[in-house]
């Protein structure tokens, strides 16, 4: 009977075959691990490329090429200031590249250089454009001086000097020269406080106000049209008197005075 291989030579055999399969499999598998590293490289250095190339590109557009740069200036929202004042105080570098306008240092040459603007948006209007938005500040007072007439506005800024007062507001008389109430408050202040009662006038009464006199910080007195007059007292509670003036002057058409500087008690009188 013929004996069967041994158990050493089975060890060998088996390392025979593994280590053949193994010289064998290993190549392959080498090759096939290269290539796929290596072209998802190059694709992603190619992306990388084309984003540089399209950056550039955008960046040459936007400084160095004649596509987009400031070619008009729009100006809207004037009402006494004209599209020329505005525009040649904004001092709008025209040929510039639109990306390189500094619209806040235009904002700031407009409100410092005309007052009469209370506030401006400068924006970009592409490919050629700047657009100036211009809202104007609105007289709600006019101070007399030398002829000439100074514009207040609802914040008590004056703001401008005329030489036709706007039709509807009314004048500003601060009689309050021998008044205590200057010492302690100020000019300005007594200012504020006419423009805080002048703000509280239901707009008819305020359309027929034609003077708002202020004596002292508690002695305001508004003279409408035919001769009317209303002591208001100070700038106090000023909605409850408006409402209360407006009740009166319903109720007694024809008086010629009427005092709400208490609002509780109110009275007219005179024909």
């Amino acid at each position: 009977m013929a004996a069967g291989p041994t158990t050493a030579e089975k060890s060998g055999a088996s390392e025979s075959k593994r280590s053949s399969k193994g010289s064998s499999d290993g190549p392959s598998r080498t090759g096939t691990r290269n290539s796929r590293f290596r072209v998802p490289g190059t694709r992603v250095l190619l992306i990388a490329l084309a984003v540089l190339l399209l950056a550039a590109g955008v960046i040459w557009a936007l400084y160095g090429s004649n596509w987009f740069r400031v070619e008009r200036v729009k100006t809207s929202g004037t009402s006494v200031l004209t599209p020329r004042e505005v525009e040649a105080v904004a001092a709008v570098p025209m040929g510039a590249p639109l990306v390189t306008v500094d619209t806040e240092a235009i904002e700031a040459r407009l409100r410092e250089g005309l007052p009469r603007i209370e506030s401006v948006d400068v924006v970009r209007s592409w490919p050629h454009g700047i657009g100036l938005k211009v809202t104007e500040r609105k007289p709600v007072l006019l101070m007399e001086k030398g002829g000439k007439f100074i514009e207040v506005d609802a914040t008590g800024m004056r703001f401008a000097t005329v030489d036709t007062a706007p039709r509807g507001v009314p004048l500003l008389v601060l009689d309050s020269a021998s008044s205590p109430s200057l010492r302690r408050f100020g000019a300005d202040r007594l200012l504020r406080e006419a423009v805080r009662v002048r703000g509280e006038l239901p707009a008819e009464i305020a359309r027929n106000t034609r003077v708002v006199r202020v004596t002292s910080y508690d002695s305001v007195t508004l003279e409408l049209t035919r001769g009317r007059t209303v002591f208001w007292g100070s700038g106090e509670h000023g909605p409850v008197k408006a409402r209360v003036l407006t009740a009166l002057l319903k109720a007694a058409p024809k008086a010629g005075h009427f005092d709400v500087s208490a609002p509780t008690a109110p009275a007219s009188s005179g024909s």
